[in-house]
């Protein structure tokens, strides 16, 4: 008699009396990692490298937004004169300023960002304007220094090595190739460079400075336009509605109005940040040219009793470039809750223009 065996599957274990038991399941495997995990590791990287990105740009971008510090125009013409004899022939000192505040307008952190086409620079908003107002006041200076600082008389010949500054640094200043803004005014600083150089070895007799009362009067009139124009639309940040309704009824129309008195209509609060920098740029620029007059036209200001209001220039100045401690324009109203950085400007401007008026007026008294 034949007996009957089952076949134990293989990976099974007999079972006690020799019955076959459960047969054992194999270990279940992880899926191997396809298409879908790999797009996972590629995103999580794309999103800590954008993110690793915004931070660079947006501390760049910080880090280039601080206003350069000032500096001492008498030590700065001592260093690029060579001498301390030099700086003191007349002019130096007001040139080396003009220098100074270009070539901090391309070598400071970013450098020139007016024109900037990739991030931080484009998407800077504060700082290419200051640059502006900065090169708004070296243009007004070399302009000055070409026409009536350099020139004896109106039959004079001009210099040559300003004729080529005032050329470069008039440059449009969007211009980012073909050539670059920065590569024209760096050519203009050169350029007075050599002029300063000329002026104080005597190597060329049209390099010469003038400190005379009428010439330092017709830069104070550029000076105070100036001024005049950046307190008037910073002080128009907070629209005078009463004033507004008055002309109105004298007008007969709002459109009379609109037309005759359009300095009436309040700066748009998108802007005053923009006009706010552009001013502080110019101030900041104006304090240390102010402070090479100073020194350029010292027997000037003696004889005709002039230095103290030339020390008040100064001194507002540096209160309108004070350190802001704000990292917002706050427009507020003149007496709310809020600060109104654009009419704490403008006041420190509308005072600064009145003692230039006050030095102007000194100067063409003869």
């Amino acid at each position: 008699m034949t007996t009957e065996t089952q076949a134990v599957p293989t990976g099974a274990k007999p079972a006690a009396g020799g019955k076959p038991g459960k047969p054992l399941r194999a270990p279940a495997r992880r899926p191997a990692a396809g298409a879908g995990g790999a797009a996972q590791a590629l995103l999580r990287k794309v999103i800590i490298g954008a993110f690793v990105l915004t931070l660079v740009v947006n501390g760049l971008g910080i880090w280039w937004s601080f206003q350069p510090p000032k500096y001492s125009v008498r030590e700065q013409a001592i260093a690029l004169v060579g001498s301390e004899l030099g700086a003191k022939v007349p002019g130096a000192v007001v040139t080396t300023a003009a220098i100074r505040n270009g070539r901090i307008l391309l070598k400071k952190p970013g450098g020139f960002t007016y024109n900037d086409k990739t991030p931080p620079g484009v998407l800077m908003d504060n700082m290419p304007h200051w640059e502006y107002g900065v090169l708004t006041e070296v243009r007004d200076t070399v302009r000055s220094l070409r026409n009536d600082f350099s020139r004896s008389q109106t039959q004079s010949v001009e210099n040559v090595f300003l004729k080529n500054a005032d050329s470069k640094i008039n440059f449009q200043p969007d211009s980012w190739m073909l050539p670059a803004a920065e590569d024209q005014y760096g050519k203009a600083m050169d350029a007075l460079e050599d002029y300063l150089q000329a002026m104080v070895d005597g190597s060329d007799s049209s390099a010469r400075f003038f400190a005379r009362a009428d010439n330092l009067a017709a830069y104070l009139a550029v000076v105070e336009k100036r001024l005049g124009s950046f307190g008037q639309r910073l002080a128009a940040s907070v629209a005078n509605e009463e004033l507004r309704e008055a002309m109105i009824e004298k007008l007969g129309s709002t459109e009379a109005v609109d037309e005759s008195v359009s300095l009436m209509d309040r700066t748009p609060w998108n802007k005053i940040d923009d006009i706010f920098f552009e001013a502080r740029g110019y101030s900041w620029a104006l304090l240390h040219t102010m402070k090479g007059l100073s020194r350029d036209f010292r027997e000037v200001l003696e004889l005709k009793n002039a230095d103290i209001s030339m020390l008040q220039i100064v001194r507002d100045l540096e209160q309108a470039t004070a350190f802001k401690v704000s990292p917002l324009v706050l427009n507020g109203h003149g007496y709310g809750m809020f600060a109104n950085h654009s009419l704490v400007l403008a006041s420190y401007l509308a005072r600064a223009n009145a003692a230039i008026i006050d030095l102007r007026v000194l100067m063409e008294r003869g």
